[in-house]
């Protein structure tokens, strides 16, 4: 699927630092240390990247991480304040599996999933990481979930239906109210 390029200088980004490692590169006279750093940036209004940087100091490697992360914008879909549907990804030894959430459910996410959603600006989601717990790892796998979203729009062009149809059979029916017996 070809991703559409989404200009990062129009948007309001907002950065957040997932890790920061130090890193050391052993050399004949001893250890050089470097710094590596994990950056989401995301406006909270469905665009959100992922970016690494490295760098001998950590501002640095903030900054290269965050560049990355504007080069790297991906557009979200929303229904409400969740995701439209499902989705279980693999990213090296990392399987994350996200799922929609009722409204005032909150974002139930572990370490390196959370920053992703947040900074995409989802509320209500359920989510649960399998295999590899590495930082890098689960928020490259919850980034590559969020890409392989697709809209209720799109779900419903595929099925001939209307996106209001297709919401309307997903969503749960309530059980009718009892009616109420009349004595004679």
């Amino acid at each position: 699927m070809r991703r559409e390029r989404i200009n990062a200088d129009a948007l309001e980004l907002e950065e957040r630092v997932v890790q920061i490692n130090r890193v050391s590169k052993v050399v004949k006279g001893g250890r050089r240390f470097s710094f590596s750093t994990v950056v989401v940036v995301g406006d909270g209004k469905g665009h959100v990247g992922v970016g690494m940087g490295k760098a001998s100091e950590v501002p640095e490697a903030i900054r290269k991480g965050t560049e990355a992360a504007k080069k790297n914008l991906i557009r979200v879909p929303l229904v409400g304040s969740t995701v439209p549907h499902d989705v279980q990804t693999k990213y090296a030894a990392t399987k994350v599996m996200i799922r929609p959430a009722a409204p005032g459910t909150g974002v139930i996410a572990g370490r390196g999933v959370r920053p992703v959603v947040e900074a995409a600006g989802i509320k209500d989601v359920l989510s649960k990481v399998y295999g590899s717990n590495n930082p890098v790892n689960v928020v490259k796998a919850a980034f590559q979930a969020l890409s392989e979203l697709s809209s209720l729009s799109d779900m419903a062009r595929r099925r001939d239906m209307t996106p209001q149809e297709l919401l309307a059979r997903r969503s749960r029916r309530e059980p009718a109210p009892a009616k109420e017996e009349t004595s004679v």
